[in-house]
């Protein structure tokens, strides 16, 4: 299989399958590397470290689904020189994570809008995404060039065209119909979303899916979050009681 060959997206996982969905906003990169005198590129290399470590820890911690925000429709507005060095750091993870995923049996997925990436980098996603398409034991989404608006404005277009061309009903538009639009049609709602670096926002992350979704705002910066940083956060998860807008039994 070849980089330029047009590639379909893979099928979706088997919804009776789904374990602990956690979602985290990977903030603090170039805050570590300031703090220590360095480019902030080097922090956003060690982010990705980190990105492998908690990946190959999640199995163990009952986490089956992790999705990452990486890359923000809004971050186009930083250096030319970061925005760049990210770009060659995500085509890097992926030609050197893959055959690691394939042995794991990780599957690999990119939310968002793509169109924007260098055509590269696109061909690089789709190949990445046909490679670990029949993977199944553990499930990995990385949110490359993403907005919770930007991501609800492309489904209602999109639902939109479908009415007008009599493939859509608008009556019976429901919440399952949106859902079903949107870049995560194929995975559960997150149970968790957790934020780093002391920012107590959502930052436009998983705007419509993460509705019901418990909350963690850590001070650690994702650099310094380790697998036992995340098990910690779900010590504290699991004890929640989780109502959905009901009361307690």
């Amino acid at each position: 299989m070849t980089l330029d060959q047009p590639l379909p997206r893979p099928p979706c996982p088997d919804p009776s399958a789904s374990n602990l969905h956690v979602a985290v906003i990977m903030d603090g990169n170039g805050r570590w590397a300031t703090n220590r005198g360095w480019p902030r590129l080097v922090g956003h290399r060690k982010g990705a470290e980190r990105v492998r470590e908690l990946a190959q820890a999640c199995p163990g911690l009952g986490i089956r689904y992790l999705t990452l925000y990486a890359f923000s429709t809004e971050n186009w507005k930083r250096s030319t020189e970061e925005v760049l060095g990210l770009m060659s750091l995500f085509a890097r993870y992926i030609k050197r994570e893959a055959g690691r995923m394939n042995k794991e049996g990780v599957r690999l997925r990119f939310i968002g809008d793509r169109t924007r990436l260098d055509p590269k980098l696109q061909a690089l996603c789709d190949w990445i995404e046909a490679e670990t398409a029949q993977n199944d034991r553990f499930f990995l989404s990385v949110a490359l060039n993403y907005g919770g608006r930007d991501e609800i404005t492309r489904a209602t277009r999109a639902m939109a065209r479908d009415v007008a061309e009599g493939r859509l009903e608008a009556d019976r538009i429901d919440e399952a119909t949106i859902s079903s639009y949107l870049d995560t049609s194929c995975l559960p709602e997150p149970d968790l979303v957790v934020r780093t670096s002391g920012e107590s926002r959502v930052s436009n992350f998983l705007l419509w899916q993460a509705a019901y979704s418990e909350y963690v705002f850590t001070p650690v910066l994702w650099p310094d979050f380790t697998p036992e940083t995340m098990r910690v956060i779900l010590d504290t998860f699991l004890s929640r009681e989780r109502r959905f807008g009901g009361v307690p039994a």
